[in-house]
């Protein structure tokens, strides 16, 4: 499965893509400059239970550490990722 980013100005998404279909998208906003809030994620029905979710925010997570941003996750998917992940919490923002 590869994960794909697709950065805009205001707003963003990351695409879970595998064997050329859509497996899932997650969107962002951007709040400034540093803080990246996530706002929705979504799987399609036929990769339900597969870690699509997991995938897209582990690469949101690694994207926020490469690029020194932070993360506020209003998506409730995300937020439980970050929630039973300790180890990814240090891209919240404060």
């Amino acid at each position: 499965m590869d994960i794909q980013q697709f950065n805009r100005e205001t707003k963003g998404f990351f695409k879970a893509v595998d064997n050329g279909k859509e497996a899932g998208r997650m969107t962002y906003s951007w709040a400034g400059k540093d803080k990246m809030i996530i706002d929705h994620t979504e799987v399609s029905p036929e990769f339900k239970g597969q870690g699509v979710g997991y995938k897209m925010v582990h690469a949101a997570v690694d994207y926020a550490r490469e690029s020194n941003v932070k993360v506020i996750p209003l998506c409730p998917f995300a937020k439980s990722v970050f929630d039973k992940i300790e180890e990814i919490r240090d891209v919240l923002a404060g």
